[in-house]
């Protein structure tokens, strides 16, 4: 006898789920999901600016302009590179005479999701944080009217910013260098990664062990600062590495209860922007997640929690961004 289908047969993820017993499972797997966001395409866009091909391509020269430092050869490229996951891989940055700061550099990926900048806060956004390097001594060591001269000595740069910011009747100025490369650094995201596509029902997009990863990741409560659509708070908490004497956002409000306390950093991209840490401490991923389990949670995670954890956050790389360096003048 020969058995006939009605219609045609398909089989689907659900169907294999519901064959192996997984029902549960994926069940269980929403009350997990609804924890999280997936990462939006832009950025919030503060009113009063805007997102132009001009100012954006104006930006992107800017970022990779080394002449705005005082020794010539170093931009903000230098210390967020895009082939290091726009950070540099070393503990401390290293800046202006080879002076090294007290502190890790923070991947500029994701950064307009941010509320706010820095490991202490010091700026609430983007176009605060912009000028910030390009004055510190131990960074690129120019002052403004310096950086400006500077820029102004080339015609190319003159017609960009007229470009950028019309009606302008004097466009080459500080604030409108921080608008520009603020405007850039909104379009470093890192769409499409594996949580994002599982969050969108992608239920082939993480392993077993990376869907285990989130159980934890949820049931011990990281998700309680780690929150948001790049996984931060953007507020700041009391952390405390060893032989480390920074005071964190202390030193940026006086108030003794910021005192060792530093903003939550982006999970995302987390597995190719190491070391952490606001001291770069730590190099590896593993032994980052142990140490945040033990101070803040109180918790020594087991081997295999461990590995579900790393299995996880390595699902939080996203696409990067293909940006053209660009030709300057």
């Amino acid at each position: 006898m020969t058995l006939r289908l009605a219609k045609p047969f398909t089989i689907t993820a659900t169907a294999i789920a519901l064959c192996l017993g997984g029902a549960a499972s994926a069940q269980d797997m929403s009350d997990y999901t609804v924890m999280f966001e997936a990462l939006p395409a832009m950025p919030p866009i503060p009113s009063g600016t805007t997102m132009s091909t001009e100012r954006i391509d104006l930006g992107r020269m800017l970022f990779f302009e080394p002449r705005i430092s005082a020794s010539g050869v170093i931009s903000c490229a230098t210390c967020h590179n895009p082939a290091l996951g726009w950070t540099d891989r070393i503990p401390r940055a290293t800046g202006h005479d080879g002076q090294v700061g007290d502190r890790n550099t923070p991947t500029v990926l994701n950064s307009g999701f941010l509320g706010a900048q820095f490991w202490d806060g010091r700026e609430p956004d983007l176009e605060g944080q912009a000028l910030g390097p390009i004055q510190a001594e131990i960074e690129m060591n120019m002052t403004l009217v310096e950086a400006i001269d500077r820029l102004n000595e080339f015609e190319v740069y003159r017609d960009a910013f007229s470009a950028a910011f019309p009606g302008d009747p004097d466009p080459v100025n500080p604030p409108n260098v921080a608008l520009a490369i603020a405007a850039f650094e909104r379009t470093l995201n890192t769409p499409n990664s594996p949580f994002d596509r599982f969050l969108m029902g992608d239920e082939m997009a993480m392993t077993e062990q990376q869907q285990n990863g989130m159980r934890l990741f949820v049931d011990n409560g990281c998700v309680a600062c780690h929150n948001g659509p790049i996984l931060s708070d953007s507020n700041f908490h009391r952390f405390e590495l060893p032989g480390s004497t920074d005071e964190g956002r202390f030193l940026v409000t006086g108030d003794e209860h910021d005192r060792f306390a530093f903003r939550t950093p982006t999970l995302r991209n987390v597995a190719v922007t190491y070391p952490y840490f606001n001291n770069g401490s730590v190099a590896d991923l593993r032994d980052a997640v142990n140490l945040m389990g033990q101070q803040m949670l109180g918790h020594d995670f087991e081997e295999n929690e461990l590995d579900d954890l790393v299995a996880f956050l390595d699902t939080l790389t996203g696409e990067m961004p293909h940006i053209e360096v660009p030709a300057l003048p």
